[in-house]
Parts: structure tokens; C-alpha cells; sequence
């Protein structure tokens, strides 16, 4: 979660399974922390290691740093009713970060996490993250943190029961694009977790699906906003979510905006500029021949290879140019990533 280049080193080799193991038999008060505006890996990663930890015995609790509830869909994942939105971290002998690409993803639990970063194992996926200075199970070739947390569940010793393997395919399930990218290895990881006895028809229509024919206005009006830019090396194609049209719709239905704009014929980038408050917004970028990780990362977020964002300040004029200005001197790198395999 840091920038340092001694930290960045820990997460070159291997997870630290062992180590990570060994913490968590050591320890038995648990505070699981995901990330702001929380996606399907994110609370499938929080729901599913909280399980397993009470299913060893531990006590264990789901935190997230902001005041908004839960999305709704995001209620159907097993155990997601009891995560907590706060800030302030509770008693705790250690702490799990799940899903987290950067320190301040955890919104208004980032300082007090931070304070304790040794006591914290980290488990990401994301191509942005530099690592912690407590335990790493990172793995930037895992299609979702879901992923992490079947190997570390080995380890463990946590069965998996038809709940955990709920928990564990939305993460999968969403971070693939319904299974549209990733390794060989991922089909393997969804039978097992099929086999559980779960309903897939229903969880993917809780997942993809459910937007009212409000939801689906909205969306058509932020898609009648597209404009096309370029900067030194690429097309990018720009959806402008404004307060004003977003307001009252779901977040669901706002990230969704994301995946219709994606794949566009000759357009090198994406971009969603989501302004949730007048004069404050999250950025969704999005290609599927750009590490577009790079370009979060030099704009202060962070994200996966195809798929990625951050937050700002200021107008839907100056963060587009900000956007802009920012592909133009990150050109090089962009271009040099450009046609990497997707994962």
C-alpha cells in the first residue's frame, strides 16, 4: 500500500503463505478492511474471509471506510448485511486488507490501519499495489482477490462451504467480466465453486443485472455525452456522469456505466467521469490494449492491467483536461504496454 521501494521489493516473489498462516493461528480478534465504494471482489473477499475465520474459531469483523451503505446488490453476497460502514477501527490484535490497491482506498480508516501497518496481512490483485510493511499475499496474475483467498483457505485449513463459495465466485465472476478475460486456471476455481451447489443464473442476474428502466435512462443520457479526445499517443473516448444526471440512481447502476464504453471500436482509452458530488468525482478508465493501471496510478489511483480509477477535485472540464494532460506525459510507458496480455 506504500510507495517504497524496499516495500515494493517484498512483493517480487512469492505470497507469504506461510508467514500469513501462522498470524492468523497466532492472533483471534480480526478486523477485515475493504475498500471505498466497494465492488463484488471487494465484499465477496471481506464476506468470505470472515466466514472463514469464525469457521476457525476467530472473531472477525467487516469494515469499510465511508458513511454510504452498502449498494444493494452487493447485500445478496452471504454475510455482506453485517459489514460495517465507519470510521473508527474497532479493538483488534490483527488486520486484513482485502482488495485494496493503495493506502487510501480505506477512506477514513486508512490513518488508524496505517498506524498499525505491521499488523496487517494485505491480500491484492491489483497491478498499482507496492505492497505493505506487514504480511503480502499479493499476486498481480490472480483475477480477483477471491482468487488469493481459495489458495490462502489451503493453508488454513477452511472448508469450503456453499456460503464461502458464494462469496468467492461473485468476486471471480465480476472481476472477469463474466469470465470474458483471465487464465486457463479460472474455469477450474469456477467448477470447483459451482459444485458447492450454487446457483449461478441467480447470482450472475444479482451481479449483471436488475437495473430499472430509470437506471437504463440515465445511462442513455451519459452515453449521449460522449466525446472523443486525443492525446499525444491515443483515442479516448469520455462519458460524462454529471451530479445532476446521477443523482439518486444506484452505484450499481453508475459503475455500470463503465462496461458499455468499453471495447469501443478504434478508441485506445475509456474514460467515466463519475462526479458523485458537484465538484468531486471517481474516474473509471478502462482499454483493452492500455495498462491503464499506469495512467491511474500517475493521476493518484490505481487499478488492474484493463481496468482502473481514482478520485479528484474539481470540474468535469479540468478533470477531463487533467485526464488528457496526464496521458501525454505518461505517453511513453502507455505505449510501451500497449497490446500486453490481458492477465
Amino acid at each position: 500500500m506504500q510507495d517504497q521501494s524496499a516495500v515494493a521489493a517484498s512483493v517480487t516473489s512469492e505470497p507469504q503463505w506461510d508467514d500469513a498462516t501462522a498470524w492468523v493461528h497466532e492472533n483471534h480478534r480480526f478486523a477485515v478492511i475493504g475498500h471505498i465504494t466497494p465492488d463484488a471482489d471487494d465484499v465477496g473477499s471481506m464476506c468470505a474471509m470472515i466466514a472463514g475465520l469464525h469457521q476457525l474459531g476467530k472473531e472477525a469483523v467487516g469494515l469499510i471506510g465511508q458513511s454510504l451503505p452498502l449498494d444493494d446488490s452487493l447485500l445478496t453476497i452471504p454475510g455482506a448485511e453485517d459489514i460495517l460502514v465507519t470510521d473508527e477501527l474497532p479493538p483488534c490484535d490483527a488486520i486484513i486488507v482485502v482488495d485494496c490497491g493503495s493506502s487510501a482506498r480505506m477512506g477514513a480508516l486508512e490513518e488508524a490501519v496505517m498506524r498499525r501497518e505491521s499488523d496487517v496481512i494485505l491480500i491484492d490483485h491489483h497491478a498499482s499495489n507496492l505492497g505493505c510493511r506487514g504480511i503480502n499475499l499479493i499476486d498481480y496474475t490472480a483475477e480477483s482477490s477471491t482468487t488469493i483467498i481459495r489458495q490462502w483457505f489451503d493453508y488454513l485449513g477452511v472448508e469450503l462451504t456453499q456460503d464461502i463459495a458464494h462469496c468467492l465466485y461473485v468476486g471471480l465472476l465480476t472481476d472477469t467480466g463474466g469470465f470474458r478475460w483471465g487464465r486457463p486456471v479460472m474455469h477450474a476455481l469456477a467448477q470447483e465453486l459451482v459444485n458447492t451447489g450454487l446457483d449461478i443464473r441467480t447470482i450472475g442476474n444479482q451481479m449483471f443485472d436488475g437495473l430499472s428502466f430509470s437506471d437504463l435512462t440515465m445511462i442513455g443520457k451519459v452515453l449521449s455525452s460522449l466525446e472523443i479526445h486525443r492525446s499525444d499517443c491515443h483515442e479516448i473516448a469520455f462519458a460524462f456522469a454529471t451530479h445532476d444526471v446521477i443523482a439518486g440512481h444506484s452505484l450499481h447502476a453508475v459503475e455500470s456505466i463503465a462496461d458499455y464504453v468499453r471495447g469501443m471500436k478504434n478508441i485506445d482509452i475509456s474514460v467515466v467521469i463519475k462526479e458523485y458530488q458537484p465538484g468531486f468525482a471517481g474516474v473509471s478508465l478502462r482499454s483493452d490494449t492500455i495498462d491503464v493501471s499506469e495512467l491511474a496510478h500517475y493521476l493518484g489511483g490505481g487499478g488492474h492491467l484493463r481496468a482502473a480509477g481514482f478520485t479528484c477535485s474539481g470540474t468535469i472540464a479540468e478533470i477531463t483536461a487533467n485526464i488528457i494532460s496526464a496521458a501525454n506525459k505518461s505517453c511513453p510507458v502507455l505505449h510501451q504496454n500497449q497490446e500486453a496480455p490481458i492477465r
